[in-house]
């Protein structure tokens, strides 16, 4: 088996100052995606190179404090892709992928972090903007090689993706707009969404980010946020998912899922 594990840390100094690694070295994932590391390489050097035995890859953000993707892996890659070409947003951090090649298939693991647009109009349409040049790049990486994003997607697909469905409706993570975009993605780009095949009906327990406002957590007023995105033929291989709320590493939860598959 094949375990992967996705993790919004909301900062790696933090996430790791909660216990990230000791629940690594327990739960002993083969990967983990990590977005929002909050942090530039000469943070990392030294100290985050590698966590519980795994060897991180990372995308770091242009701007301090801010944004930042890494892959954390058991095995070593064959190629590492840092940014999908991207004038605007490759300056933000928000793309990493391990390619894992051989003669019999290609496959990759990506790290994602999608804007959000919760600050305002201008982000707003930063986020639309990613979402139009994004949707190409990915058919085009599913036309040659097999391959799972896992990321923050900022985007909660169905009604029963977050607890407060109605009063969202005209928010960020909940547009029309945004959830047509993920509609496209799966239906027409053919990519998996990975829990959905696995938990076709699940709500409460499958949400993976709370608000800090209120007791949105103790109260689980949640939204779906992180996802597994996956070519069919590694979507069909997953057997088991777990969103693990035993400790609070960040404002998100880690999304875990098994597949049946070995690099």
């Amino acid at each position: 088996m094949f375990k992967l594990t996705s993790l919004n840390l909301n900062g790696i100094r933090s996430a790791t100052s909660k216990g990230l690694e000791a629940w690594l070295a327990q739960v002993r994932p083969d990967c983990i995606c990590v977005q929002e590391v909050k942090a530039q390489a000469v943070d990392v050097q030294g100290r985050f190179e590698e966590l519980a035995g795994l060897r991180g890859y990372f995308h770091f953000a242009e701007k301090k404090g801010y944004s930042g993707v890494g892959v954390y892996s058991r095995h070593e890659p064959s190629d590492v892709i840092v940014g999908h070409g991207s004038s605007e947003f490759d300056a933000e951090g928000r793309y990493v992928e391990l390619r894992f090649d051989t003669p019999i298939a290609k496959r990759s693991i990506v790290s994602c972090y999608f804007p959000s647009g919760s600050s305002g109009e201008e982000r707003q349409q930063a986020k639309f903007r990613f979402l139009e040049e994004f949707y190409p790049y990915l058919g085009q990486l599913k036309a040659g090689r097999e391959f799972i994003l896992c990321g923050d997607v900022n985007i909660a697909h169905q009604e029963i993706d977050l607890k407060n469905w109605k009063g969202n409706r005209k928010n960020s993570g909940f547009l029309p707009e945004e959830r047509a975009w993920m509609t496209k993605l799966l239906n027409e780009a053919g990519l998996v969404d990975v829990y959905r095949k696995l938990q076709p009906t699940a709500t409460d327990e499958a949400y993976t980010w709370w608000s800090n406002r209120g007791q949105a957590y103790a109260k689980n007023v949640g939204w779906r946020l992180d996802y597994h995105l996956a070519s069919p033929d590694l979507a069909g291989s997953a057997r088991a998912v777990e969103v693990y709320k035993g400790q609070r590493f960040s404002d998100h939860a880690p999304l875990t899922i098994d597949y049946d598959f070995s690099l």
